[in-house]
């Protein structure tokens, strides 16, 4: 059950990330949101996947 609680480890984690803008940056954080609504969904998705390849590769780096 380690790789569960790793799992939920990180899943924790992430939402700390995530709320770290809002938090120390409303404004930043809501402007940034208005321009990411103007983006085509094509845009938002290459977004979306460079952060997941990104990731990835942090990953495998952190993991060995």
């Amino acid at each position: 059950m380690d790789v569960m609680n790793d799992l939920w480890a990180a899943l924790a984690l992430v939402l700390v990330i995530e709320g770290l803008l809002p938090f120390v940056s409303p404004r930043f954080y809501r402007q940034s949101a208005q321009q990411l609504s103007a983006l085509s969904d094509r845009a938002i998705r290459m977004i979306g996947l460079a952060v997941i390849v990104v990731g990835l590769v942090a990953l495998s780096f952190i993991r060995g």
